[in-house]
């Protein structure tokens, strides 16, 4: 699962409307509250972009190659206070339910944490599972060339960026 900058509004939007749905937060300000969900999201966003240059600049520095990034990528998270990958989505919905309960434009807090996971997960899952659909759709169009060769992963590379494209994930 990826969190893409384009699925932040759509994902704010449902989840804040499911909460409402299920009588779990009031508000007054929904837009309010949608937007404080959303700076969640931005903000995990621009942390992790921190850690991904702070990987790359360590490896230009230290001449390590590309196979070492995910590793360094993922301790400059930890030292950020962000989790990636599995525990990504775990993370951020732990990161809304503080946003809630702390909010001034929530006016009241019904639900138990879980419960504000449990009615946000769905939302956060199908906005956040496109690039695994992406995925999927790019090697059936690469079924043709060997995986694992350079030439896979230049094809790889230009078909992930046209799909993304197409989908409005920049």
């Amino acid at each position: 699962m990826r969190l893409f900058s384009g699925k932040i509004t759509p994902i704010a939007q449902e989840a804040v409307r499911a909460l409402i749905a299920a009588k779990a937060i009031e508000t007054e300000a929904p837009r309010e509250v949608e937007a404080d969900v959303a700076s969640v999201m931005h903000s995990y966003l621009r942390t992790e972009q921190e850690a991904a240059d702070a990987a790359k600049d360590h490896l230009a520095r230290t001449g390590k190659g590309q196979t070492d990034f995910s590793r360094m990528k993922r301790l400059y998270a930890e030292q950020k206070g962000i989790k990636l990958g599995d525990e990504m989505l775990d993370y951020l919905l732990d990161q809304v339910v503080e946003l809630l309960l702390h909010s001034g434009s929530v006016d009241e807090v019904f639900a138990e944490d879980h419960e504000l996971r449990r009615l946000m997960a769905p939302s956060f899952k199908k906005h956040m599972a496109i690039d695994d659909e992406i995925e999927r759709e790019v090697r059936g169009k690469l079924k043709h060339v060997t995986e694992g060769t350079s030439s896979w992963e230049i094809e790889y590379q230009k078909v992930m960026a046209e799909m993304r494209r197409k989908k409005g994930l920049g």
